[in-house]
């Protein structure tokens, strides 16, 4: 006599092939917590429970080693909406061309940004999430706010996860993008919806698209430069260097150039007479392609060149300081502006988790949760 077997191949053929029916299907969408109350006839009223926020930024390496940095750009570099140009093509230059080569050379410029708590747009994000819960604490508001990556962790199906765990049917996503582009802001929404695609019980979802005209970010950027400037004296000139883009993205629709220039002038506005001061850039660069012009390190060359010897420079689309801030504009750009002749280059950090701007997105927050609270 043969032994019993626990394979489901011992089973006979009708309910062989009615379990393995039921395990395809059961695996269409992610398993869903027991309701007691399921098959009630009268079933108790269902408690509002608390409101999610979501907080989404990029991503980061989960070290700064070439490993974690090649897992990092493998996933981030295969979103379509980062890359468009064809998969077919694009995925052998990135399997073939670029990871095997650019983690090892980003692996330097992370560790000497590296902070002890981790990457600086994680510590700095989870730090606004804490900061943001804070405030509703005190509040006495039943919010519940998670951070996460939509590039490496904490990934967004976790956060959110999390935020249904806290018992949150209602969830307002975040992008952490002042100006809208479709590769930061639509792709953080993709995320989101191909996390809710995977539910049987979905949660009711909100999105913010942009807010590069409130109030309270523009009085927030403003306040930290008239800091910045109290303690060190003003500069002959104030760079707002802004992440690039492709040109051709913006021909084919994005908004994100008008978003920019949007902000340049809203924070020219709120700085007065010290607005004649600010001019606009675009750093980042990546390939042959054109781009958003003018370009970051190029102007700072130029105006050193020109005679311009003390510049100071913030990054308004950034709302944490992260590689592109600190090694590119801190590191890189600074040493091309001294070397070119410059005498004094100041970085005006991000907002971070500062208090004024914390205010800032809890007031934003709220109102975008109207008809939740």
């Amino acid at each position: 006599m043969r032994p019993s077997s626990p394979s489901c191949f011992a089973l006979r053929p009708q309910t062989q092939s009615t379990f393995l029916l039921a395990k395809l299907f059961a695996s269409r969408f992610r398993p869903e917590p027991a309701d007691p109350h399921a098959f009630d006839t009268r079933p108790p009223p269902r408690e509002p429970g608390p409101v999610g926020v979501l907080l989404v930024n990029l991503g980061t390496p989960d070290e700064p080693t070439p490993g974690a940095i090649r897992r990092y750009l493998a996933e981030f570099l295969s979103d379509r909406r980062v890359i468009e140009i064809p998969q077919w093509l694009w995925q052998i230059v990135l399997r073939g061309v670029v990871l095997p080569r650019r983690p090892a050379a980003l692996a330097p410029r992370y560790r000497e940004i590296w902070m002890p708590e981790g990457s600086p747009l994680l510590v700095w994000s989870l730090a606004q999430a804490r900061s943001l819960q804070q405030v509703f604490d005190t509040e006495g508001l039943p919010v519940r706010v998670e951070a996460a990556m939509r590039y490496g962790s904490p990934a967004v199906a976790s956060a959110i996860d999390s935020l249904r765990g806290q018992g949150c049917e209602r969830i307002l996503t975040v992008p952490m993008y002042p100006q809208y582009a479709a590769g930061t802001t639509a792709t953080a929404v993709d995320a989101v919806a191909a996390v809710a695609g995977a539910l049987r019980n979905q949660p009711e979802l909100r999105f913010v698209k942009r807010f590069y005209a409130d109030a309270g970010y523009i009085g927030a950027l403003a306040a930290r430069v008239w800091a910045h400037w109290d303690a060190h004296g003003k500069p002959e000139k104030l760079l707002l260097s802004f992440h690039g883009l492709p040109r051709r993205v913006v021909e084919l629709g994005d908004p994100y150039y008008r978003d920019c220039m949007a902000t340049a002038e809203l924070l020219r506005q709120a700085l007065g007479a010290d607005g004649a001061l600010v001019e606009l850039a675009f750093q980042s660069r990546f390939g042959r392609a054109k781009w958003l012009e003018p370009y970051t390190e190029p102007t700072l060359k130029s105006w050193a060149a020109a005679g311009v010897r003390r510049v100071d420079v913030m990054c308004p689309g950034f709302l944490a300081d992260c590689l592109e801030t600190l090694e590119e504009i801190q590191g890189q750009c600074r040493a091309s502006f001294l070397a070119a002749g410059g005498q004094e280059f100041r970085y005006i950090p991000c907002l971070n988790d500062d208090p004024a701007w914390i205010d800032a997105l809890a007031a934003l927050v709220r109102r975008q949760l109207g008809g939740w609270l």
